[in-house]
């Protein structure tokens, strides 16, 4: 069996957000063997004077209280037996993550997420969709609850990560197709089973005001029904437990609500990476779906769409 990485970059900046991603890492790391990588971005704005005295102490103090919090999140996850390293920059957190993957040669990113939207979203949660949009490889985004970012009790014991139920999203495009394969090793990995997801969206005129989905819905249906089944008969093949649904409506508020109804434990979504028009037509239902997803979400980048222009 492959396994599902060899290499794990998690990025951290010590919030509850990011120690709960650190337990994914483990989760994922240990039967692999993989080997982890703790990244801390000391966060400076470009353009800042360094040697400006009161800039240079409040630097030297957010690197001097990184290196003792990567000391205890190396010990920590070492404690497991695992090959742990650590590594500390400068800068903007979305650009050094990519950067470090890169130069790395990361498998896999495992980071924590608020998961905010409105404001909030645009002040503190966008680091981990500017990731997914540029990184080299798949990137699982893991959120905690409200409740346990702000330290308030919640009422109930926060459960240990788990991958028993995973949900994969299909629109039969490439980057779904390969998230398809990507999560067939995964399954197999942690022994999960498989729900992939269609969501079929109305009927809607496009921007050249053609029909959309203009055949018979029924028959439009069944024929989908028919491709998803065909796609959970070959992940059987593989030994794997799988399953296919064909629902109506929008796709995000689809994702989420089998989410919820299943009580899946990580969805794992194809993203093409792209930016621009593209992005914002093929982009934005993973992003959508990672501010308010129930559970973990694992974006799985085509190589294909692969960004090269620099996102520093």
């Amino acid at each position: 069996m492959t396994p599902v990485a060899t290499r794990i970059l998690v990025p951290t900046d010590f919030s509850a957000c990011a120690l709960h991603a650190e337990d994914y890492a483990l989760l994922l790391a240990k039967p692999c063997a993989a080997s982890v990588d703790l990244l801390y971005v000391a966060e400076f704005v470009p353009g800042m004077d360094l040697d400006y005295p009161v800039n240079k102490m409040y630097l030297e103090s957010l690197q001097r209280e990184g290196r003792v919090a990567l000391e205890k999140a190396e010990a920590r996850l070492a404690a497991e037996r695992l090959t742990v390293r650590s590594h500390q920059e400068i800068g903007i957190p979305g650009y050094w993550i990519s950067q470090k993957a890169r130069e790395l040669k990361s498998d896999l990113i495992v980071m924590g997420t608020h998961g905010r939207t409105g404001l909030q979203h645009v002040l503190l949660g966008s680091t981990a969709e500017r990731t997914m949009r540029f990184a080299p490889c798949p990137v699982l985004a893991v959120r905690v609850s409200g409740e346990v970012e702000t330290g308030k009790p919640s009422g109930k014991a926060e459960e240990p990560p788990a991958l028993r139920k995973l949900l994969v999203p299909v629109d039969f495009s490439d980057c779904s197709l390969e998230a398809v394969e990507y999560v067939a090793n995964l399954a197999a990995q942690f022994s999960a089973s498989v729900t992939l997801l269609h969501v079929l969206e109305p009927v809607a005129y496009g921007l050249d005001f053609t029909l959309v989905h203009a055949d018979d819905p029924a028959r439009t249906k069944i024929r989908i029904q028919g491709q998803m089944a065909e796609m959970a008969a070959a992940l059987q093949q593989k030994k794997v437990t799988s399953a296919s649904q064909v629902i109506g409506g929008l796709p995000i508020d689809g994702i989420l609500r089998s989410a919820e109804a299943l009580s899946s434990d990580l969805i794992v979504m194809g993203t093409h990476g792209r930016r621009g028009v593209s992005h914002l037509l093929l982009g934005s239902v993973v992003e959508g779906v990672v501010r308010r997803a129930p559970c973990p979400v694992l974006a799985v980048k085509s190589p294909k769409y692969e960004p090269t222009a620099s996102t520093r």
